[in-house]
């Protein structure tokens, strides 16, 4: 097959072959060298050789060809045979289909030709049924223009009656209208409206109706047509408008209901969308605008009665310090009239919105929102609060960006503002109902549970409109964290040379006050303001922290005059007792979202106030006890000398007067007076409460020993009744003002006759009364042989008065009891009769407790 592979290629050509066999040339002609190394690999180039060769081996091959032909013949004539036999039937088939198909082409030219005559009979009958209706509907519209203008010529209607009859009829004349104009320009366009449709089924070919512009017939009326259609036009928008202006939704719907049967909904009401936000957008640039302001109150001063060859400036727009008070009145007077301006237009576009909703064509059943949504993104109200909330904006920023007058009256002013805006959002709430939950969570004026405030969400469209005020409430509330900032500074500014006092504590009080107040009105606002008042307030307590002094100089009372460090804690104490009191009272006053951001803040100011107070009084009550506790080292068994008379006050008793009189005018001298009162009553008691423990367990204790403490008990009503006395105080009677110290007093005044009661006496609650059985027990076991608790631990006398303040009454009385069971326990020499007295005694006692 090598031979013949050059007659195999796919594009062999006969011609090329020969020219290149007579030219000596190879064939196929190689165009590149990858096509060389292609036919190198699939077709044998074939060697240049002589004409007469290369026809002899033509031959040859031809010859060759045909014997294979002859072979393959020979081999499958019966197939062959077969396959002719059926080619011929084949043939006479073929001739019967195209006889056939002859005839049907003739039919099919004829069917053709008939449906182009009916199609043309069809649209002339469409054509003379359209103008027929065309005819019905121009007297239709005649009468109803007649009607109408017999409603001008007896001028506005009076009767409600005779109102509705005339919205009736122009939406009816409307409804003409609009049925006129489908049929005028064609069923295509007339597809889309809502006329009724004939009975008759529509044809594929209603596209090539004939439009009856072309009929004079029908032309004749097009003047009428349109003329009426302007009437109709222009009384539907009359409508429109005196329906907004009134808010009158029946006449409202009326004449959307003439704009829907004119086909003009869509476009009326984004007209009319876009007519209020200009409105608006035109009234908000006015406002802001400065040179408006200068020119309304230049008309407004009054003209100099000599002008003369004074100077005349040229007209501000930016105020001087002297009218700047009249700049703001008129800006505010502006801001006024412009929220009024942008209530009403929202309350007309809600109302528009509001009967769109709800009014829905009769014959078709499609609402009216749907259909106005055709030319709006989406509802009227949405997009006019988008319109509102992007020019309040636009001109708020750029107002006050380019006045400082502007910037500085607005967010000095801000919740005076919010407050228009609040009477903003409450004047047109009562017109929608997606404004209600706006208002619930950000006007604040309904009295809300803290629950429906953080559940309730504004909508986009407040949230649109409120945003335009950012930045002057970001300018406000960092106004108002200056403030009280400043106010925390310059409390601490003096440092620990001027400590801060009551005036510095009173004054962060007042800023901190006067900043919730101006915002309380909004929930909003006033959490905000709440986050920088906690803020400052915790710079408070850092401040303190770093002026107090925790050292031992702070606590000592060595005297005779307070330390540098305990005056200067005094004054810090002060200053934070003023704020943390004040504040707690303040927060009673406000919400409890308000509440919780400044309540952890005021708790570490009372920390603080805490940390210096604390370690103070426990150092005061552990110097007085201490001294107390000298009690003890006084020989009180001694005997009486008859000519000595009655001893003076122990040395123990004048040193607890001194420090009581240092603790007093030294320390407690350097506290307001409102905060040193509760703690005075406070020292007594525990002076008292301490001293009768001690006098209780002193022993040996003899009848000299009873004659001094009655001394020394005398002495220390007299010095407690001066410590309880205020400066100025009038009263000096012993007494008077330990009488108001209760229970601790009475066991005072009770600790003299049970010194000198008998023993069968001791245990009677009658005798006694006004101590406890405590100190009842104490004096018993002082009479009796029975060593008391804390010989019986080894405790020191001030030890064991400690624990027993430390503890309550009945781990005191088990104390005991726990002791007189020891002391039963144990081998007694001699002292059985004398110690079961004291034993029977201090159980009964138990027993009664």
């Amino acid at each position: 097959m090598g031979d013949y592979a050059v007659f195999a290629i796919v594009n062999f050509d006969a011609n090329a072959y020969a020219n290149a066999v007579l030219a000596g040339e190879a064939y196929p002609p190689s165009s590149s060298s990858q096509a060389k190394q292609k036919s190198s690999l699939s077709v044998p180039e074939p060697a240049k050789e002589d004409i007469s060769v290369a026809i002899s081996k033509l031959d040859i091959g031809i010859d060759d060809v045909s014997k294979q032909i002859k072979t393959l013949v020979t081999a499958h004539h019966e197939d062959l045979l077969q396959h002719a036999s059926n080619a011929s039937k084949l043939s006479v088939s073929l001739a019967s289909v195209r006889h056939c198909i002859r005839k049907s082409a003739f039919r099919i030219r004829q069917l053709q030709t008939n449906v182009v005559r009916l199609q043309r009979i069809q649209q002339a009958n469409d054509a003379l049924r359209r103008t027929a209706r065309f005819g019905v509907l121009v007297k239709r519209l005649e009468a109803q223009m007649s009607e109408l203008a017999g409603y001008e010529r007896t001028g506005t209607p009076s009767a409600a009656g005779d109102q509705e009859d005339k919205e009736r009829t122009i939406a009816k004349a409307a409804l003409s209208i609009a049925e006129l104009g489908a049929l005028l320009d064609g069923p295509d366009e007339g597809d889309g409206v809502h006329a009724q449709p004939d009975a008759e089924t529509t044809l594929p070919t209603r596209a090539n109706s004939i439009p009856l512009r072309s009929v004079n017939a029908a032309a004749s009326y097009l003047s009428f047509i349109t003329d009426a259609r302007k009437k109709v036009k222009g009384e539907m928008e009359a409508m429109v408008l005196q329906g907004l202006a009134s808010l009158n939704q029946s006449l409202l719907a009326s004449s959307l209901q003439t704009a829907y049967n004119l086909r003009t909904l869509p476009t009326l009401v984004e007209g009319l969308v876009r007519d209020l936000s200009e409105a608006v957008e035109e009234r908000i640039q006015n406002t802001f605008d400065l040179s408006r302001i200068s020119k309304e109150i230049t008309t407004k001063e009054p003209p100099q009665a000599s002008q003369g060859l004074l100077y005349k400036s040229r007209v501000r727009t930016e105020p001087t310090n002297i009218t700047a008070p009249q700049f703001a009145a008129a800006l505010w007077t502006r801001l006024e009239s412009l929220v009024e301006e942008m209530s009403r237009c929202c309350i007309k576009v809600y109302t528009l919105e509001k009967v769109l909703d709800l009014k829905k064509d009769p014959l078709s059943g499609i609402s009216f929102l749907d259909e106005a949504l055709k030319a709006i993104d989406n509802k009227p109200s949405a997009v006019f609060s988008a319109s509102l909330g992007k020019s309040l904006e636009k001109y708020a920023r750029d107002a006050a960006r380019g006045s400082s007058f502007l910037q500085q009256t607005l967010t000095s002013g801000y919740p005076k503002l919010l407050r228009l805006f609040h009477e903003f959002f409450a004047s047109i709430a009562v017109h929608t109902d997606t404004c209600v939950h706006d208002i619930l969570s950000i006007v604040g004026c309904l009295q809300l549970s803290l629950l429906t405030l953080l559940t309730a969400t504004p909508s986009p469209e407040t949230i649109l409109i409120l945003r335009a005020l950012s930045t002057f409430e970001a300018l406000y509330l960092s106004r108002s964290s200056t403030r009280m900032n400043e106010a925390v500074s310059q409390a601490f500014s003096g440092g620990s040379r001027v400590p801060p006092g009551t005036n510095e504590g009173n004054n962060i009080v007042r800023t901190v006050t006067n900043e919730l107040d101006s915002a309380r009105f909004d929930p909003l606002l006033v959490r905000a303001v709440a986050k920088n008042v906690a803020t400052s307030l915790d710079n408070v307590a850092i401040k303190a922290d770093g002026l107090i002094v925790s050292d031992r100089s702070a606590v000592s009372l060595l005297g005779p005059i307070a330390t540098p460090q305990q005056l200067l804690n005094g004054q810090v104490a002060t200053c934070l007792c003023h704020c943390w009191t004040k504040l707690d009272k303040l927060m009673e006053e406000h919400t409890e979202s308000v509440s919780s951001m400044i309540v952890p803040s005021i708790t570490k100011i009372r920390s603080r106030y805490d940390h210096i107070v604390d370690p103070l009084l426990g150092a005061i009550k552990k110097e007085l006890a201490a001294i107390v506790s000298r009690l003890h080292r006084l020989d009180l068994q001694k005997t009486i000398d008859p000519m000595s008379g009655m001893s003076g006050t122990s040395l123990y008793m004048k040193d607890l007067v001194d420090k009581l009189n240092f603790v007093k005018t030294g320390i407690l001298s350097n506290f307001a007076l409102e905060i040193v009162r509760p703690w005075i009553p406070n020292i007594v008691k525990y002076v008292i409460r301490i001293f009768v423990l001690h006098a209780s367990i002193a022993k040996p204790l003899g009848e000299s020993g009873k004659l001094q403490l009655t001394t020394d008990m005398t002495e220390l009503e007299f010095s407690l009744n001066a410590f309880l006395a205020e400066p100025g105080s009038q009263s000096k009677r012993s007494g008077s003002l330990l009488e108001n110290i209760g229970e601790e007093y009475k066991a005072l005044r009770a600790m003299r006759p049970l010194l000198f009661l008998e023993n069968g006496l001791l245990a009677s609650p009658e005798r006694t009364a006004g101590l406890t059985p405590l100190v009842v027990l104490h004096h018993i076991l002082v009479r009796s042989p029975l060593p008391l608790p804390h010989t019986l631990h080894g405790w020191q006398e001030s030890e064991y008065v400690r624990w027993v303040d430390e503890h309550s009454v009945e781990e005191a009385l088990s104390l005991i009891d726990s002791s007189i069971t020891h002391w039963e326990k144990r081998d007694r020499n001699g002292e059985d009769e004398t110690a079961e007295e004291y034993i029977r005694l201090a159980r009964t006692v138990l027993q009664t407790a």
